[in-house]
């Protein structure tokens, strides 16, 4: 037997190498190219030896070969495993995430991502695929070419591949209960049962997920009505109809996050012109998005919708033929006109496809913009000539109008071109944190003269315009930045409120107010509807009136942190807002509930694409 066991390692000794090193190179991923935290000895175990039943499983494939034929199997395997691994870590640079099955099918947003992807990729990168170079030319010097497997020796690997997955997450489970019922905490997942088997895990769960609409059928939008039918709250009589019959400016501002607000760099103000507007407009300083994986998309989701994105991908694309229940759609009933403009290639994030489900009348895309190099940067048109160029088409809608703007300048990674910078780049070590202050002030005075032509065009006193940050611009990969320029040490509390975006609703005539109400993206939709005076109390929707009387403050996250009046509720940590320390989880207790429960219905309604049920003309549900 022993003489077997090591005729066999001799017979398949580049097997065993190839496994070896992709273990071991994985987990030195995790730990160089990661933030994942280790809270003890035992965590750091499971980290280790997670990626190893994976590895043993994808290079069982191998064994089915000979010969050379064999010897490609292993350096394919290789290959392919290691991409998955770099997608991952270039996706986390920016995103601070991994990456899901459906980002993995958004290639048709590959070709536009231009600067942000090369601006991610390191020299050192291609360290990741030199183990396949040495395993490639090692084999080949040895002459490696051993003969298929038994069928006995391939039933052997794949039973210790399957005891070492079942140890590895039993281990995991005495260290996080419940683990594979966290499919919103990648994080999590990732850390105790690898990133390999996690892809797994999430393939399993899309599969459920398309699944589910199948499945679904009316009586199960029975309880999501009943449970949004209980927690309407009445609009503000005096906010009712306040912008009844005026056209709508919605204005999505780039990756802009709220801490950018009355704030300076080097002795200048980054939004002067923002910062003016507040002080005649309704300002909510404690404003958060809500996006998932699907960033301006999910914000434009939230928006119009009123629903939560999903916990992976991005609707725009899983679920784009689905039924909804729109604002653009529902507004037409009020004799607007709805249209999108964004210089952006039409089918960027599916948007060609999701604006018709959604009932907008126009998208004004990449073709209906004069477009050079001269006036484009970065992610394509600079926001000046976008707006500037967008008040054409706007003249050309019938009143009123819903208009939706989406900016592009203050993208990743932030670059600029020297005689568009109002203010120098900051000085910190980190140049994406130094350029994002530049790109901030630009789009700012971008706004300051699209405003100003609105006004010449007559526009303006007949308008409500509603700017809103998308989502985060900056990453939790540069904190050592954030915290150096806000001047306090970034926890996961700061991280949680970083994720504050501005919300300005601007009336012409009326004075400024703050209101310091939480709340986030998803309230955008029933805010906006009864500003026109447009009831919305028959509506499936999440979200709740900013302006209501008796609204509970309130967000939650995609990844289930949570926002209260007085808690924020974080990586299952409780904190006190006053002093941002943590504090006994009774205080975030009483909205715990709620919050898991709006993110399972919203996740059920679009699933199983319930919403095709309803009746339109009524509440009534369809069979």
């Amino acid at each position: 037997m022993k003489q077997k066991m090591k005729q066999t390692f001799s017979d398949y000794q580049f097997f065993f190498i190839a496994i070896m090193f992709l273990w071991i190179k994985t987990y030195v991923i995790y730990k160089t190219a990661f933030d994942i935290p280790m809270e003890n000895t035992m965590q750091q175990v499971i980290l280790f030896i997670n990626p190893l039943s994976s590895t043993v499983l994808f290079f069982l494939f191998s064994l089915y070969f000979q010969g050379k034929a064999h010897r490609h199997m292993i350096v394919l395997i290789s290959a392919a495993a290691s991409f998955v691994m770099y997608a991952n870590m270039v996706f986390y640079r920016f995103f601070n995430d991994f990456i899901t099955i459906p980002v993995l099918f958004q290639t048709s947003n590959m070709g536009d991502l231009g600067n942000s992807v090369f601006t991610l990729i390191e020299p050192l990168d291609m360290l990741v695929f030199a183990d396949i170079i040495l395993l490639a030319v090692w084999m080949n010097r040895k002459g490696y070419a051993p003969k298929r497997a038994t069928r006995k020796q391939i039933g052997l690997t794949f039973t210790a591949a399957v005891v070492l997955f079942i140890v590895n997450v039993g281990i995991a489970e005495t260290e996080r209960p419940q683990l594979l019922t966290r499919s919103f905490d990648r994080e999590m997942l990732i850390k105790n049962i690898g990133t390999y088997n996690y892809h797994v895990y999430d393939a399993i769960i899309q599969s459920k997920a398309k699944a589910q609409r199948a499945f679904a059928d009316g009586s199960e939008i029975t309880d999501v009505e009943n449970y949004v039918s209980a927690n309407y709250k009445n609009p503000d009589p005096k906010m009712f109809g306040k912008a009844k019959g005026k056209n709508v400016f919605l204005i999505s501002v780039e990756s802009t996050q709220n801490f950018v607000i009355n704030e300076t760099v080097n002795g200048k103000e980054i939004t002067p012109f923002l910062n003016d507007l507040i002080q005649e407009s309704y300002y909510f300083p404690n404003f958060y998005h809500q996006t998932g994986q699907g960033k301006t998309s999910d914000s434009e989701f939230l928006l119009d919708n009123s629903l939560y994105p999903l916990p992976s991908g991005a609707v725009f694309f899983t679920h784009a033929q689905n039924q909804y229940n729109a604002t653009p759609e529902l507004i037409k009933k009020h004799g607007y006109e709805s249209a999108v403009l964004h210089a952006n290639n039409k089918s960027f994030w599916n948007r060609d496809i999701m604006y018709d489900s959604l009932g907008y009348d126009k998208f004004f895309s990449l073709k209906e913009y004069d477009v050079t190099p001269e006036n484009s940067i970065g992610w394509g048109l600079k926001d000046r000539e976008f707006l500037q160029q967008s008040l054409p088409h706007i003249q050309s809608m019938k009143k009123p109008f819903y208009a939706k703007f989406i900016t592009l300048t203050n993208h990743f990674p932030f670059t600029l071109d020297e005689e568009d910078e109002y203010i120098p780049e900051w000085t910190s070590a980190d140049g994406t944190v130094n350029r994002y202050f530049t790109t901030v002030r630009y789009t700012d005075e971008a706004l300051k003269e699209f405003f100003a032509s609105v006004k010449k065009a007559g526009l303006y006193e007949d308008s409500i315009f509603i700017l809103y940050g998308d989502h985060y611009g900056i990453s939790e990969n540069h904190n050592p930045a954030m915290a150096q320029f806000l001047g306090k040490e970034i926890t996961p509390f700061e991280s949680v409120q970083l994720q504050k975006v501005p919300l300005i609703i601007h009336m012409p005539g009326e004075k400024g107010k703050v209101l310091p109400t939480v709340g986030g993206q998803i309230d955008l939709k029933p805010t906006i509807m009864h500003l026109l005076g447009i009831e919305t109390k028959n509506d499936i929707q999440f979200g709740t009136d900013l302006f209501a009387k008796d609204r509970q403050d309130f967000a939650v996250l995609r990844d289930n942190s949570y926002i209260t009046k007085d808690a924020l509720f974080t990586g299952n940590i409780c904190y006190d807002k006053r002093t941002g320390e943590k504090t006994d989880s009774k205080l975030c207790e009483p909205l715990g509930a709620r919050a898991k429960t709006e993110l399972q219905y919203s996740d059920k309604i679009i699933y199983g694409d319930l919403l095709r049920f309803l009746n339109k003309n009524s509440s009534q549900v369809t069979k």
